[in-house]
């Protein structure tokens, strides 16, 4: 059967002798060989990825600006690059396609009526305010360009847990459950992994929290408290860092249940384990990309800045991306470069039409008649309950996560 997804581009062309080098921090979620190779060939730019963790690349782009020119990651790492003065302000005025982003990241809700959900909104962190402080108010300053998102939640192997827990209806209760002993793994994360595990023991009635994404001292006490203790009963098997070791630890059977983003289940499914992400009754654990400009970059380098960031949303990238689960802020500069089939399955939650082929193009990772968890893309971005987030006690639950980690 002819592969559904769009073919993966061609070898990038020697770069042009003497052609702008940009150079852009991030992680394996967006920086892609393939995204990298066509922007090469499309803009003429000796364009440079650095792929580190999470923990890694927020580090490097608050403490060294001066080593990359574009930072590539979240909108909750906002709290860190722009209070550091690591990243100056883009002008909307130079984004082609600005007006075309939805109005999940400049509002908060793809719908007028969706809930915002807890934790760190990428609409509070969006704007630079007159004051130089980032806020929800529009201007024509933003800190941050919005460009990839997705509604995470836990995936599980069906042959590994317990049948009466798979019969019933998924919550984030499940990787505190004591019939899931021993098969859990985490990110480790804090920003993110903590919150997973903040949704679980309140999904259990373990603990009830005020704000899920902004825990209080105590609260964050009373979590790691939680967690210890069901880590002293070997509840937890594994924690990870990148989606590959999240990978191998679920296809090795090391775990049976765990946090697990877009890309890893993709990897999963193309191999045909018996895996399902859940749509967890309480809601998703949502993130936003983006990308932000250091403070360092000006002159000609800035421009090709300017370009890198204008052409992730001219509809190309938006496609790949969505062959591992992303969506994209302007989705529908990317649906003509989408199949039916695709667009169908990733957008509209439809049943998949035909087997689906993910980014490298080489084998299916979709099964003609699979379902999309959470439905289509309005209905699941609708379920947000917290998204990623730095806490006011940030440093305080990095300290007590680390207990946690390590005891």
């Amino acid at each position: 059967m002819a592969k559904s997804a769009t073919a993966s581009p061609a070898k990038a062309p020697a770069i042009i002798k003497g052609a702008p080098v940009l150079r852009v921090l991030g992680t394996s979620v967006t920086l892609l060989d393939c995204i990298r190779d066509q922007a090469r060939q499309d803009l003429g730019i000796d364009i440079r990825f650095e792929v580190l963790d999470g923990v890694e690349a927020q580090t490097r782009g608050v403490l060294s600006p001066d080593s990359f020119d574009i930072y590539d990651q979240w909108f909750h790492n906002v709290d860190f690059i722009w209070p550091a003065s690591a990243v100056q302000a883009i002008d909307i005025k130079r984004i082609t396609h600005w007006d075309e982003i939805n109005s999940l990241p400049k509002t908060g809700r793809v719908t007028l009526h969706a809930p915002l959900g807890d934790g760190c909104k990428p609409v509070d962190r969006l704007y630079v305010q007159p004051d130089g402080n980032f806020g929800p108010r529009p201007t024509n300053k933003i800190t941050m360009l919005p460009v990839s998102h997705n509604a995470d939640s836990f995936g599980y192997r069906r042959d590994l847990l317990p049948p009466d827990l798979i019969q019933e209806e998924e919550s984030w209760g499940w990787l505190v459950d004591e019939r899931c002993c021993g098969l859990v793994g985490l990110q480790s994360d804090c920003a993110i992994g903590a919150l997973d595990a903040a949704l679980a023991v309140e999904a259990k009635g373990l603990v009830k929290f005020n704000d899920i994404g902004n825990l209080s001292i105590e609260e964050i006490d009373k979590l790691i408290e939680c967690l210890i203790n069901l880590k002293r009963q070997n509840h937890f098997r594994a924690f990870w860092s990148d989606h590959s070791a999240a990978v191998e630890q679920m296809k090795q059977g090391r775990v049976g249940i765990e946090s697990l983003w877009s890309p890893a289940l993709i990897e999963l499914k193309a191999q045909q384990l018996d895996l399902s992400m859940a749509a967890p009754r309480e809601g998703y654990r949502a993130w936003y990309g983006g990308m932000s400009i250091s403070r360092c970059v000006s002159g000609r380098t800035l421009d090709a800045a300017y370009e890198y960031l204008n052409w992730w949303l001219s509809g190309w990238p938006g496609s790949v991306i969505a062959r591992q689960g992303y969506y994209i802020s302007n989705p529908q500069r990317s649906r003509p470069l989408m199949s039916k089939a695709d667009w169908d399955y990733w957008y509209d939650g439809k049943p998949a039409s035909e087997d689906l082929y993910g980014v490298s193009g080489d084998r299916p990772v979709i099964r003609k008649g699979e379902i999309r968890e959470g439905g289509n893309y309005i209905q699941r971005m609708s379920k947000v309950a917290v998204w990623n987030s730095v806490m006011d006690e940030h440093n305080y639950l990095v300290r007590r996560w680390h207990d946690f980690l390590s005891a």
